[in-house]
């Protein structure tokens, strides 16, 4: 294929829960075509027959990973299939979007890593809310220091289902929350301990609680969990100069900005301080929200034609696997301190 193909050409494999929305995205834009859906499921397929009509379909990814009429593939598989469908797809010279994580393991991840800087082609990982635009507005909030130095972020991901049994609630949702906390502070965590319980499936937690170290003595919390009765998506973030929070459930008011924090006043006279708690107002900043899917997609197409390296790159990908392998090793020994191997 061309480095910098006229029209992008793309096949996807997987036509579960996100197929459908990626082919939605690729037809709407201008130069772009979806020209194969593979999926193992004849229902899967026929269903893609009625949504995509005119697009091929089969049960045979080598039809989409081989195909001289693909530019690039993306992989909305589970998590298990993923490394050999994008090692297959970067092997055969195709640019290649897979949706997270990138693959189980992290010696997998650094295979894929390195296959695509030799064949010079594009990984992207579907770390979708690195394109949220709630996430970009916080992102320029800590880098222009508006809360100041942050002490702690606390996640909160819960809501009843959907259960999976391929892979754990931690791989499978605090995978997001890790991505977020590395793109917000331009870091990845040092160490990391976790705690839950399989409740439904044995060996699957269903719930899990995450502690994870930054460098500057920064920590962050997540809580996940598939078997909830709510649905929450909240990110509070917790600096000495403001606070933030971020409810993904709001999409009119997204983020509250919280002029709070605690202060020691001295007494020079006796050696001895108390704490002074200030109270501020709170303000709601204007956030014009998109589809981060949309987002991701476009972006997807943009690198594939100038050939530029994805913010949710393999690395960055790799690196959320990292602490993902460390949290269940921390998860197996009851909640031990683990330390995350560098990307």
């Amino acid at each position: 294929m061309s480095d910098s193909p006229s029209v992008v050409r793309i096949g996807v494999i997987g036509f579960g829960q996100w197929g459908p929305n990626h082919v939605r995205n690729f037809g709407l834009f201008e130069g772009c075509e979806v020209r194969r859906i593979c999926d193992s499921s004849d229902a899967r397929l026929a269903a893609a027959r009625k949504f995509a009509r005119g697009v091929s379909v089969t049960k045979n990814p080598a039809d989409i990973t081989e195909a001289d009429d693909i530019d690039a593939v993306v992989v909305a598989t589970p998590t298990g299939t993923h490394h050999a469908l994008v090692r297959a797809a970067l092997l055969a010279g195709k640019d290649v979007l897979c949706e997270k994580p990138l693959a189980r393991t992290a010696a997998e991840c650094r295979e894929l890593a390195a296959l695509a800087a030799q064949h010079r082609r594009v990984l992207m990982v579907g770390h979708v809310f690195l394109y949220n635009p709630a996430v970009l507005h916080l992102k320029t909030d800590l880098d222009r220091g508006e809360l100041g130095r942050i002490y702690y972020m606390d996640a909160v991901r819960t809501n009843l289902g959907p259960v999976r049994s391929d892979v754990g609630a931690i791989y499978d949702l605090a995978s997001h929350d890790i991505s977020i906390f590395n793109f917000l502070l331009g870091a990845e965590p040092l160490e990391v301990s976790a705690t839950g319980s399989s409740v439904l499936q044995k060996g699957i937690e269903d719930v899990g609680f995450l502690t994870l170290h930054y460098p500057g003595n920064i920590v962050c919390h997540a809580h996940i969990s598939w078997l909830n009765p709510r649905k929450v998506r909240q990110l509070t973030i917790v600096g000495d100069h403001k606070m933030a929070v971020w409810d993904d459930m709001n999409n009119l008011e997204p983020i509250r900005h919280y002029d709070k924090g605690v202060t020691a006043d001295h007494y020079s006279s006796f050696g001895e301080f108390h704490m002074i708690l200030r109270d501020g107002q709170i303000t709601i900043p204007k956030v014009k929200m998109s589809e981060p899917l949309q987002q991701q997609d476009a972006d997807f197409v943009d690198c594939v034609r100038t050939r530029r390296t994805p913010v949710s790159d393999a690395r960055r990908g790799l690196a959320v696997v990292l602490a993902l392998e460390a949290a269940l090793e921390s998860l197996h020994h009851h909640g031990r301190t683990t330390r995350v191997a560098n990307p």
